[in-house]
């Protein structure tokens, strides 16, 4: 569950609707994965280019491709730089312009080099094992990359080991410590490490080769968690280094200091917080550490601070992000020239949105609303250049000037995708929820919405989604696995709320639900349905369903047995937990039950009881799907399971999808597919 969030995006669009092509049809899953994907956007050092990443849908290969594309930060040219069939991402500037990439040609994820303005890329590295991601540290002429390796093994020892596995006959698996098995996957011994590289000699010098940690970490973390000291001599990364089986349960990720010359030698920086801290930054003048610091242990949805470390005294200053009266956590800070002031994106009243702050008075400004995208840099031209989507946009690359004015799109890769297909206008509205607080919530109409057939009294029927996390929220985003427009698409409009314990409206707002999973989101639910169905008389409030996945599949198990279901037709349940209690035996990271129902089952007081979907199954009987993925080792496969058999025992209709290959999500572009085929067919189904 948690932050690996069922985020279904519902909010306001960047730009007016637009008029759609002739022939144009409803949006549906075929759209979707239609549209090319940008991500990981990097400034060239002159600030006249930014290389990205595109991924393309083959939908015969049943997988995902990727390019390295350039465009002018002016917006006068956007064009594709490499085109080999297999994979090329993670581009990265060299000071003199050469652009570095990762590619999966040869075989394996190495290090490639092309000229920008033209030619052949050029293998720079020659590694037995693959890079996951790398940067360019000019101070150094070197490579920082991250492999996997056993530690204290190095690269060759890696590879005898994985030979000698691969040679047992024996399959079994020993582990004497938590976490044995992490998101999707089985821990194997293998740890992330922090590797240099020299070009010239292609000699991989691993940082911290007895460390049994990873940096970046698992299974999120990338090279945003690790700095490089302006003198180069030291690596800040972010890791949790704990004895035995104490990650399990412990949030208490610190920063550390590695040397540059392969001495190993280790210092953590910020043993004093028992929260979580990462994000290491310095400032443009290399005086002060920059980083994002947590401060209650054991809780992953805290709000992060910032915290600014005199590099030389070693003195800390604390600065908290507020803007409007609401604590938020800022991420992706990047410095203006003299380092007074910093850009960021931080969650927001339903999107992610570009904030200034003062880095001195911690006066803050909102530059932008820019939907879920996260990363924001600073042009020398005194514009920023992000990538921007909304509801009705997949991403594109945008600049701004830096007070937030000139708006200008510089890609526009999937305009004619987009002016081909018919989607719903999204609205936000507000009503009194739980402890007579104001919740945000969010319809998107039909497609087909017509003022004079409403005003006439024609009624369309709703979906209901609920979000995940359940510290999350409805980012204004162009989803690829929970789009709201796929179910306007099917002829819905949709309604979804931001309970409490959703992210962006202050941390008192979020810190609502810990403990109260059952009642006060639940009230905002009820509460926030029966308001939509009061503002918006054309939606038909006998046919209404609702869908929800992770905490929004708990949430559809707990409806079931309440008196609210009787207010739908249908449910899809994706990775929802039937029984908290035996949930906590199940999942990895129990850092999240122990936090959200305060304790561990055994312990006094705990509330694994106190909101469980399982002591209230005698009361189901709405018809509904459900759905779960054989790697889901947050949500394991079994509670999917459960759900099922006593739908099934009591006589309720019921459907159980099944993907033993997908983990949380569904991900494969003909399971996507087959999927929304499954989840729009059973909605329709009862409101006929």
């Amino acid at each position: 569950m948690r932050k690996i969030l069922l985020i279904l995006t519902l909010a306001l669009p960047l730009i007016p609707a637009l008029g759609f092509a002739a022939g144009a049809h409803p949006f549906s899953v075929h759209d979707m994965l239609a549209m090319q994907r940008i991500s990981d956007p990097q400034v060239s050092p002159d600030g006249q280019w930014a290389a990205f990443t595109v991924r393309s849908t083959d939908l015969e290969a049943n997988r995902g491709r990727t390019d390295i594309w350039l465009a002018s930060t002016d917006g006068k040219t956007v064009e594709r730089l490499t085109t080999h069939p297999e994979n090329d991402w993670n581009p990265r500037w060299c000071l003199n312009g050469t652009l570095f990439f990762l590619s999966a040609r040869g075989g394996s994820a190495q290090i490639w080099r092309i000229d920008p303005t033209g030619g052949e890329a050029t293998r720079m590295t020659d590694l037995p094992l693959d890079i996951n991601e790398f940067r360019v540290v000019p101070k150094l002429h070197k490579f920082l990359a991250v492999m996997d390796v056993y530690p204290g093994l190095g690269i060759q020892g890696t590879l005898d080991k994985d030979k000698e596995i691969a040679n047992d006959p024996a399959s079994g698996r020993i582990y004497d410590e938590l976490m044995f098995r992490h998101w999707d996957t089985w821990e194997d011994g293998k740890r992330s490490h922090l590797f240099l590289i020299d070009p010239q000699s292609g000699e991989a010098t691993d940082l911290m080769p007895d460390l049994d940690a990873d940096t970046p970490t698992h299974p999120w973390g990338g090279l945003e968690e690790v700095a490089v000291t302006p003198d180069g001599s030291e690596v800040i990364f972010t890791a949790k280094i704990l004895p035995g089986s104490q990650p399990a349960w412990s949030t208490d990720y610190d920063l550390y200091a590695v040397p540059t010359d392969g001495s190993g030698t280790i210092r953590c920086l910020t043993e004093a917080n028992q929260a979580w801290d990462t994000e290491p930054v310095f400032t443009p003048d290399g005086k002060t550490l920059v980083y994002l610091a947590m401060d209650r242990p054991g809780f992953e949805a805290d709000r992060f601070h910032i915290e600014l470390r005199d590099w030389a005294t070693g003195d800390q200053r604390r600065l908290d992000f507020v803007h409007d009266g609401l604590d938020l956590s800022p991420h992706g800070l990047v410095f203006t020239k003299d380092g007074k002031a910093a850009y960021c994106t931080a969650a927001y009243l339903g999107q992610r949105s570009i904030f200034k702050i003062d880095l001195k008075s911690g006066k803050t400004a909102m530059v932008h609303k820019m939907g879920r995208n996260g990363s924001v840099s600073l042009l020398k031209n005194g514009r920023l250049l992000f990538g921007h989507q909304d509801l009705r946009m997949p991403t594109e690359l945008f600049t701004i000037k830096t007070g937030g004015k000139d708006l200008r799109q510089i890609t526009h890769l999937n305009d004619a995708r987009v002016a081909a297909t018919l989607m719903g206008e999204p609205e936000q509205f507000t009503f009194t929820g739980w402890n007579g607080e104001t919740v945000y919530a969010y319809v998107v109409k039909p497609y087909d919405f017509n003022e004079v057939e409403a005003f006439a009294g024609h009624k369309w029927p709703v979906t209901f989604l609920i979000h995940g996390g359940p510290q999350g929220s409805f980012g204004n985003d162009f989803h690829y696995r929970w789009n709201p427009q796929a179910y306007v698409g099917a002829g819905f409009a949709t309604v979804a709320v931001d309970f409490h314990g959703s992210t962006g409206y202050g941390q008192d707002f979020t810190d609502a639900i810990s403990g109260h999973w059952g009642d006060r989101p639940l009230e905002d639910l009820e509460k926030g349905l029966a308001a939509a169905l009061e503002k918006y008389p054309w939606m038909d409030g006998s046919r209404v369903v609702a869908a929800g996945a992770s905490y929004g599949g708990f949430m559809i198990n707990w409806i079931a047995g309440q008196p609210f279901a009787d207010k739908f037709k249908a449910f899809v349940c994706h990775d929802g937990n039937i029984d908290e209690r035996m949930a906590y035996y199940d999942t990895e990271e129990l850092w999240f039950p122990e936090w959200e129902h305060e304790g561990r089952p055994w312990d006094q007081g705990n509330g694994y009881q106190t909101f469980n979907p399982i002591d209230h199954v005698q009361n189901w009987h709405v018809p509904t799907l459900i759905v779960h993925g054989g790697r889901d080792y947050r949500v394991v496969d079994t509670q999917g399971m459960s759900a099922f058999t006593a739908l099934r025992r009591q006589g309720v209709p019921a459907r159980f999808l099944y993907y033993p290959d997908e983990n949380h999500w569904v991900l494969k572009p003909q399971n996507s597919i087959q999927w929304h085929d499954e989840v729009m067919g059973w909605l329709t189904k009862w409101i006929r």
